[in-house]
């Protein structure tokens, strides 16, 4: 399986031709915004609340806060969000979480402007290993602003994209499977329009109808 990144013009179009086509699904996709809660999420650590159509960590307190949702099962997808700093340095994206301390995390470092991807390993909330340190490519990461930020998790492989700008790819064949979720470190910050697109997902709440976009998607990864 191939998966891909969509931008915003290919989102437009995934849309309109999904109305057209057939109902043979290969892929689900699951969105939250936030505006109904986060009742289906669970945070193992932080004070993570959902208000005024955000999920925000309102501490900043701790090291490795996060909050996930999803299935262990979950293999090769697409994750995105959008993150703004309300204070602090550091959020970004969870992903195959295995446990509590067992995942990956790439985010973005707001003063150096540029993203690190790092493995959580088990022990303690911050106990990692540091997989890489991006240097920003052509981003502007800056407090109070909402920026979309990208993993494609693809067996061992990531893409790793920030407002639409790949900053990089790196390999890691550790953690196979897991949820996907939400992180800061000693950082408040605010998340929106989480969304999870692959094999194996059940298609989910935002987006309609679900299983004929669900079969655009499974077409264009297929011409990729």
């Amino acid at each position: 399986m191939t998966l891909r990144r969509f931008g915003v013009s290919a989102a437009a179009l995934l849309i309109t031709t999904a109305l057209a086509l057939p109902q043979t699904a290969t892929a689900g996709t699951q969105v939250w915004d936030f505006e109904d809660g986060a009742s289906d999420w669970s945070a193992p650590n932080g004070t993570w609340e959902a208000s005024g159509g955000v999920y925000s960590e309102v501490s900043g307190a701790d090291p490795a806060m996060h909050s996930v949702v999803g299935d262990d099962s979950w293999d090769d997808y697409v994750v995105s969000t959008k993150v703004r700093f309300d204070e602090g340095d550091w959020a970004g994206i969870a992903f195959r979480v295995m446990s509590d301390f067992e995942y990956y995390v790439y985010y973005l470092n707001l003063p150096d402007n540029k993203s690190e991807l790092w493995q959580h390993t088990d022990g303690a909330f911050d106990s990692r290993v540091n997989i890489a340190d991006i240097p920003g490519v052509n981003i502007l990461i800056e407090e109070g602003v909402m920026h979309d930020v990208q993993v494609v998790a693809e067996g061992e492989n990531f893409e790793l994209w920030i407002d639409g700008e790949l900053q990089s790819s790196q390999s890691n064949s550790d953690y196979a499977t897991g949820k996907v979720g939400v992180w800061t470190w000693a950082t408040m910050a605010s998340f929106d329009d989480f969304t999870v697109t692959g094999d194996g997902i059940d298609g989910g709440t935002a987006v309609e109808p679900r299983d004929k976009l669900a079969s655009v998607w499974g077409d264009l990864k297929d011409t990729r």
